[in-house]
């Protein structure tokens, strides 16, 4: 399971992600994504976006598109998933990622395993900067009560914006970022 190990914190191990992978993003998508965002978005929306971002298919083109993912395991079961996308230079200079995706099975939450996630992701792009001035950046629904776990984290709010997706849907977020 995964290509390296990136932290090993007694109870959950978190490992970098390859093809042989994907199932375990998409089963754990099935139930975090759903948990997430089922008062927030309708069923014709969600399952748009299920399909948009955790089919089999499109976690591979993701994957050959340059996402990195991580996820965490406790007991060997897959529990938590973090993506990180170099995404260009941003207005200050910095290289620029994009945090994809950040979510925690809901049975798992509260342990600080976000935490960890997030901190994984963080290490990540430091190492892939190599040392240059980096900048990551998430998109975050305005809806999400998980605005307050980034700000706690030392994010803040850049700006927000409504992003068409297709068939008619829009994401309306905010686009929650820090330097690194």
């Amino acid at each position: 399971i995964g290509n390296s190990l990136l932290y090993d914190m007694g109870e959950y191990r978190i490992l970098r992600a390859g093809i042989d992978d994907i199932m375990h993003i998409h089963d754990m998508a099935e139930i975090v994504f759903r948990h997430t965002y089922k008062d927030i978005l309708s069923p014709e929306q969600m399952e748009y976006m299920m399909d948009w971002m955790y089919s089999p298919e499109n976690l591979q083109k993701q994957l050959e598109d340059g996402h990195v993912y991580h996820i965490a395991f406790r007991d060997n079961v897959a529990c938590g998933y973090v993506s990180v996308q170099p995404d260009g230079i941003n207005e200050e200079g910095r290289l620029r990622y994009h945090l994809q995706k950040i979510y925690v099975l809901p049975s798992e939450q509260g342990h600080g395993l976000g935490r960890t996630l997030f901190e994984c992701a963080v290490k990540y792009i430091r190492s892939d900067a190599k040392g240059k001035p980096a900048a990551l950046e998430l998109n975050v629904n305005r809806n999400n009560p998980s605005i307050e776990f980034y700000r706690h984290l030392g994010l803040k709010i850049l700006r927000q914006g409504d992003f068409q997706i297709g068939n008619g849907f829009y994401m309306n977020d905010y686009i929650m970022g820090a330097d690194l």
